[in-house]
């Protein structure tokens, strides 16, 4: 063989070698292309993740993780509940009730975070000139409120603490908008809200505030996942929180501020968001077992109201890094 055959033969091996390795980067570049990135899939009401998503730092934190943030806004806690138990959602916000109920109802729901307590959110009203002036008073009346919503549970607790029994008073279950619609005309003799329609009644109907839940219960606004989520995830929950708890901080060093954006998302008076945020309390973090015991007693009392079929196990939606 001569230095030329040697040579060709050797080019064509050399060739040969780099489009097999060519070949090889081609598809491993495709492969990853074609990987499916992270999303995380965020469920919201009108509020304050609202305002986290006009901010757009979710987008920002995550972006280095590989993970795309979708935004569906919801008109209730319970309709996003429905959207995690059937896989639409991976994240939201939701008050004290609304979980306990997915849980009942098999969801697989995870506690990713929670609020300091906000006691002072929610409230029984009555008319200004109502002849009622002790939780005593409401003994034998009307009162409204949406059934099993975190306000009934405050009812039950805010009762006993003044010595009447839940079967005392008449419960008129309305959602908020019929609610208030009967409150006004007299319908009802008071009414159970939370913030912001708490706000509004006072505001614009003039109601009178009877009782928060002040030393009665604590009122936490919760942020839930689902399990297979936070298995796979927990840096991006990590991080979703942080970010929750960053709003929070903003929010409380600028009211006037939140106070007019909020407004905005709300579409309600500046004056119903300035009285709706001066009397919450700021701060989210993880679920902790001090927490979740909480929540253990609402569900507790919910089935001893019979409004959940069976008893429950809180630890069963703990995040999956519980301490």
């Amino acid at each position: 063989m001569n230095e030329l055959t040697r040579f060709s033969l050797q080019r064509r091996h050399l060739l040969a070698v780099g489009a097999a390795a060519a070949a090889t980067v081609a598809t491993s570049t495709q492969a990853w292309a074609q990987a499916p990135a992270r999303v995380l899939r965020v469920g919201h009401q009108k509020g304050w993740l609202s305002i986290l998503k006009g901010r757009g730092t979710l987008e920002k934190r995550l972006a280095p993780l590989g993970v795309k943030v979708t935004w569906t806004e919801f008109n209730a806690g319970p309709v996003q509940l429905e959207a995690l138990n059937v896989g639409s959602i991976d994240f939201g916000d939701v008050g004290e009730a609304p979980p306990i109920f997915a849980q009942a109802a098999g969801a697989p729901l995870v506690y990713a975070g929670a609020t300091v307590p906000r006691p002072a959110l929610e409230a029984v009203i009555v008319p200004k000139e109502s002849p009622i002036r002790s939780v005593a008073d409401l003994k034998g009346k009307r009162v409204a409120y949406n059934k099993g919503s975190n306000v009934q549970y405050f009812l039950v607790k805010l009762l006993q603490k003044h010595g009447l029994k839940y079967g005392d008073v008449q419960s008129v279950f309305l959602a908020p908008a019929d609610a208030r619609a009967a409150f006004e005309r007299g319908a009802v003799d008071a009414w159970i809200i939370w913030d912001p329609f708490l706000a509004a009644a006072q505001k614009m109907l003039d109601a009178r505030l009877l009782a928060d839940a002040t030393g009665v219960v604590n009122n936490r606004q919760y942020y839930f996942t689902s399990r297979d989520f936070a298995t796979k995830n927990t840096d991006v929950l990590r991080i979703a929180i942080e970010e929750v708890n960053a709003i929070d901080t903003w929010i409380s060093k600028n009211q006037a501020a939140a106070a007019a954006e909020l407004s905005a998302v709300l579409g309600l008076d500046k004056g119903i968001t300035e009285l709706y945020l001066s009397r919450a309390r700021y701060g989210t973090a993880p679920v902790t077992r001090d927490i979740l015991a909480e929540q253990q007693a609402i569900a507790d009392t919910f089935f001893d109201l019979k409004l959940i079929p069976k008893k429950l196990n809180l630890l069963h939606a703990a995040p999956v890094d519980l301490l």
